[in-house]
């Protein structure tokens, strides 16, 4: 009989190589053997959440905090399989575990020490006199998604401030939410708040469970009505349906996002049809694929900031997307949206993917298989070709 360090490390080869199946079982065999390894827990909750057995991975991730309460990492990664299978109530708790509102927390206390010091991080509170700061973290998609909830801070409190990146100032500076939107940090001295609070706490501040979560699915941002009008006399002056593309967001966080440029050219035949790139920064020299072959008009190169990109996409008929912060703007804006998900794909979108709940606008598409964008694109292209 083996011992359950061989059949670790046998699992861990199975899951390398996306033998999931054999790798959750001698998981399982691993801990009848050892009911206290916290690691091959771990290791199968991760499976279990990729093959969307959500339910199982929390109890996995449940087991490890009962053998080490004090793991955040873990509780995180519970929060991330409560908000998969959309149980926000449970979920919310534990993602505020979550590494990047501690170190969007820190650079607060770094640029205004002070003021950090003397304000508290905000509850929830109904306080009409009081000012909030909140804040970026994370990406920009997140950004875009999480500006829902500005709103509604702002009917608990006197004033809000928010302090988005610099790449979304002038988008949310032309979408106020009623806010007072901060471009550069301001000196300690020329700057008042009473509470403050990371932006991705937000929900779990205000109370939101359930579909309340979900509030606003789209169109609760606006183009510039003058780069609107500017992009259209220079772009997309055709009687065409205007489509949009996009295949590459931050590899630095997720590679399986990226979808090759080539699983494109099967849409570009479709008759009466006009494509845009609105790629950017890496994966942008992809274009050259693209124009050995076809006539496509590259908007990527013209965008200064996400204002930019709004006034682009509000001439387009359809934006298609992998999983990146342009589906997210694309939905914000209640634009007809294709989101192309990896097999493996982000907690926001949920287990049944016909439906988004984020946006009412967006329809999403996933790989049929690991690595294999063939069959998501063979959808879309009946999806088009059908009107649908």
């Amino acid at each position: 009989m083996e011992d359950y360090k061989s059949l670790f490390y046998k699992a861990l080869d199975c899951k390398k190589n996306n033998r999931s199946r054999e790798a959750r079982e001698l998981y399982l065999k691993v801990l009848e053997l050892k009911p206290d390894l916290t690691e091959a827990y771990f290791n199968l909750a991760t499976i279990y959440y990729d093959d969307n057995e959500c339910q199982k991975a929390v109890d996995c991730y449940k087991k490890i905090l009962e053998l080490n309460p004090e793991d955040t990492e873990v509780k995180y990664f519970l929060s991330l399989a409560y908000f998969k299978m959309k149980n926000y109530e449970e979920g919310e708790k534990y993602f505020e575990n979550r590494l990047c509102r501690k170190s969007s927390i820190m650079s607060q206390m770094k640029t205004y020490p002070n003021l950090t010091k003397s304000a508290s991080v905000y509850n929830g509170e109904y306080a009409p006199d009081k000012t909030v700061y909140t804040y970026y973290e994370a990406g920009f998609g997140d950004m875009i998604m999480y500006a829902r909830y500005l709103p509604l801070l702002k009917e608990r409190v006197g004033k809000v401030i928010f302090k988005p990146q610099r790449e979304l100032f002038n988008l949310f500076k032309e979408n106020n939410f009623g806010c007072e939107i901060m471009g550069n940090f301001l000196p300690e001295d020329k700057i008042h708040f009473d509470f403050h609070i990371p932006i991705m706490s937000l929900p779990f501040a205000l109370g939101l469970f359930g579909e309340k979560i979900f509030n606003l699915r789209g169109g609760y941002m606006k183009a510039n009505p003058e780069k609107a009008r500017e992009y259209k006399e220079k772009y997309f002056n055709n009687n065409c349906f205007k489509i949009g593309i996009k295949w590459q967001g931050n590899t630095m966080y997720d590679r399986g996002r990226v979808i090759t440029v080539e699983s494109f050219f099967k849409l570009f035949d479709i008759p009466n049809t006009k494509f845009y790139s609105c790629q950017t920064f890496d994966g942008s020299e992809e274009i050259e694929k693209i124009k050995s072959k076809y006539d496509i008009v590259d908007l990527g190169s013209t965008f200064k900031d996400f204002s930019d990109t709004a006034g682009a996409l509000d001439n387009l008929d359809l934006i298609i997307s992998n999983d990146s912060s342009l589906a997210h703007l694309a939905g914000a804006m209640g634009k007809r949206c294709v989101v192309l998900l990896p097999y493996v794909y982000n907690w926001r979108w949920h287990t049944d993917l016909n439906i988004c709940d984020w946006y009412e606008s967006v329809k999403i598409f996933r790989q049929k298989t690991p690595d294999d964008w063939t069959g998501a694109f063979d959808d879309v292209y009946e999806t088009l070709i059908n009107g649908v």
